[in-house]
């Protein structure tokens, strides 16, 4: 079984294929200041790397969002809600967390299938 990686560095890569399988690491905001903006700025990351592994949102079976202050729960849901396949939603978990950056108010991991 192959195993692809991308976006590698001595710590992690940002996105694995195996199996099938598109396993992305925990995707952080690099622009926004509010819940909202982070929120829409990693789905378009989750997007851009999902698309560099030959999959897209409407694959992803499973999605676990942290949190900083699940205060912002309502903020994430709303560019959530707006970026989401309906069609086609993932078993999602959200939990608050203490994250890395005292910036970062959300971290989205996800995983996904290739497109077949």
């Amino acid at each position: 079984m192959a195993i692809q990686r991308f976006g590698c560095g001595a710590r992690l890569s940002e996105a694995v294929v195996a199996n099938g399988f598109v396993f992305l690491s925990g995707m952080v905001p690099e622009q926004g200041d509010d819940i909202t903006a982070q929120t829409a700025d990693v789905l378009r990351q989750i997007d851009d790397w999902l698309a560099q592994c030959g999959s897209d949102k409407s694959h992803i079976v499973e999605a676990t969002i942290f949190l900083a202050d699940m205060a912002d729960y309502a903020g994430m849901n709303a560019a959530w809600d707006a970026w989401v396949d309906a069609a086609n939603s993932p078993a999602r978990a959200c939990v608050e967390a203490k994250l890395a950056q005292a910036e970062w108010r959300v971290e989205i991991k996800v995983l996904a299938l290739v497109r077949g």
